[in-house]
């Protein structure tokens, strides 16, 4: 990935990938599945992590908006808890994106023409080729201009208030009746960190007062941090669709009025 990534942006300063990972998990080689415990040898023992995230820093493409610097950034998760690693060999499975990254609060906005969220190789070639088509297809120019107009809109208290409660009620709703609204991934927990960064998040927070979206938008994605990394990139994908979707509700527009209603 690292290679695509040099590729497509020759001449501009790459750095070294930032790689964490999460769960390691002990294991056995196949040829080993069947043995007791006791008897396994130490060429016989595996260790690998359940889950890792890697992301490419580009800091010669970058755009300031509201006052925050914002630089291109490529990224990707690798999660074996999808996986049966016993059975016969299949598709490497990943989740890619390019997209930019907010350097104060280091929150990631992740776009749609950014982002596979299931990407299937058999090959290092593979990754590559498909890497390269994600970064020919994304169009930095669109991404910074969503994000620009969302701090031309703002919302009231009142209106922030309604919108986590229907944050909150959204879980419990029947099926049958979700399946009308557009899909949210934050969690409870998330829509609480949300409400105490309204009130005391430095950068973004605005108690007391009015909010606009570009402020609202950096605490769905600053909440969504504590997301494990497996699930990281689709959560930062859908705060991208809330974020633009109530900004379209508070100007008219029908498909999030269920949020502001």
């Amino acid at each position: 990935m690292a290679e695509a990534v040099s590729t497509f942006y020759n001449g501009e300063t790459i750095e070294m990938p930032e790689i964490r990972v999460s769960h390691i998990i002990k294991g056995r080689i196949p040829e080993a599945i069947y043995k007791p415990a006791n008897q396994l040898l130490e060429s016989d023992k595996t260790i690998y992590y359940e889950r890792k995230m890697f992301c490419i820093k580009i800091p010669t493409i970058y755009e300031t908006i509201e006052g925050n610097k914002l630089t291109l950034t490529v990224a990707g998760v690798r999660a074996y808890n999808h996986m049966n690693l016993y059975s016969k060999k299949s598709v490497e499975r990943f989740k890619i994106f390019v997209g930019f990254k907010n350097l104060v609060s280091c929150n990631l906005c992740v776009s749609s023409d950014g982002f596979v969220e299931q990407l299937e190789i058999s090959n290092t070639s593979d990754l590559y080729l498909r890497v390269l088509e994600m970064l020919n297809r994304y169009n930095p120019a669109k991404q910074l201009h969503l994000m620009q107009t969302l701090g031309k809109t703002s919302m009231t208290e009142h209106q922030f208030c309604q919108i986590l409660g229907k944050m909150r009620l959204y879980q419990a709703l029947p099926q049958k009746i979700r399946h009308n609204i557009p899909r949210l991934h934050i969690t409870d927990t998330q829509i609480n960190a949300v409400a105490k960064a309204y009130i005391s998040d430095e950068n973004f927070g605005s108690y007391g007062s009015d909010i606009d979206m570009w402020k609202f938008y950096n605490l769905l994605t600053g909440a969504n941090k504590s997301s494990y990394i497996d699930s990281f990139l689709d959560r930062s994908y859908n705060a991208t669709e809330v974020a633009q979707g109530i900004t379209a509700a508070l100007h008219g527009d029908d498909r999030y009025s269920w949020f502001i209603d």
